[in-house]
């Protein structure tokens, strides 16, 4: 990763420059470590190098750990996985993730997950990659799964992540009209007993965590459900899914919390939208995401 030395930078050092964009101390630490680690116009440097106007930094990022260590999944073929890519630069790259694909494998998909998709990208590529997505998406819900190239630029993204400076947008089919047609939907959410994935609302207190979901009505299906666009505020699991059931008006065709459904085979559930501070920049990056055919054919556009 190369920065050109602005102004604003000239005449700190370089363990400064590093902290002022959130580079870990442990990354940093490897960053020494490291024969070309850390390079100025070209020239081996240390952290404590003071940087000048118009200087060119290089830092090296590249992983330790090699592919076949950390990807434990063998990579499958990119082209005939149904996946696309929404956007790439040096650092992040966004999957548009088809329904019926797992993020990670699991028992019963050892080969067809997107992690597998991935890999199989990347070793087309013939570049080292490490599985790193900043947001996961269940099996059947899909759109866009963002992914971090390296090290620092997962950790950066994990922090952007929990301050909710990444603003995650859905669109979902209920099985019923909402009212009001906008609003925010609060409540605790719990496991429920007897239960290792499903989902409750609950009183508060632990091991209940606070969930927050913004919704807004912006259509209706054929059959008169309604088509919402919707933010978790919070990023519980199952938080959609579990508000829009508390609401009365599960997600169509979910059938952990609601019913199935002969109009679709999964829950009615897009990742559409996902915005957030360049980490590495200082633009907004939006990534927009169409709802697949399954999804576009229950509604009027």
């Amino acid at each position: 990763m190369e920065y050109i030395i602005s102004e604003s930078d000239a005449g700190k050092d370089i363990k400064a420059f590093l902290r002022r964009r959130d580079i870990s101390r442990r990354i940093c630490i490897r960053l020494k470590t490291t024969e070309g680690g850390i390079l100025v116009n070209g020239e081996f440097a240390t952290v404590r190098q003071v940087l000048s106007e118009g200087d060119v930094l290089t830092l090296s990022f590249e992983d330790r750990e090699s592919a076949a260590n950390m990807n434990y999944a063998p990579p499958t073929d990119f082209e005939s996985s149904g996946v696309s890519i929404l956007y790439e630069d040096e650092r992040l790259i966004a999957f548009d993730k088809p329904p019926f694909m797992p993020t990670h494998i699991s028992r019963g998909h050892l080969d067809d997950s997107l992690l597998n998709a991935a890999s199989g990208l990347f070793k087309s590529r013939g570049v080292p990659f490490v599985f790193r997505p900043v947001n996961r998406l269940d099996r059947d819900t899909s759109g866009i799964v963002l992914c971090a190239k390296d090290q620092p630029a997962a950790s950066i993204m994990s922090k952007q992540l929990i301050a909710g400076k990444v603003e995650k947008t859905y669109l979902a089919v209920l099985d019923g009209i909402i009212e009001p047609s906008q609003g925010i939907i609060e409540s605790y959410i719990r496991r429920k007993g007897g239960s290792i994935i499903e989902r409750e609302s609950a009183e508060k207190g632990k091991p209940s965590e606070f969930a927050s979901t913004r919704y807004k009505t912006i259509g209706k299906s054929f059959f008169g459900g309604a088509v919402v666009e919707t933010e978790p505020i919070t990023g519980r699991t199952h938080q959609l899914r579990v508000h829009f059931k508390t609401a009365g008006c599960p997600i169509l065709g979910d059938t952990l919390y609601g019913a199935g459904s002969p109009l679709i085979e999964r829950q009615a559930l897009h990742a559409s939208k996902l915005s957030f501070p360049d980490p590495f920049g200082e633009n907004q990056i939006t990534i927009v995401s169409e709802p697949p055919p399954d999804i576009r054919r229950l509604y009027k556009e």
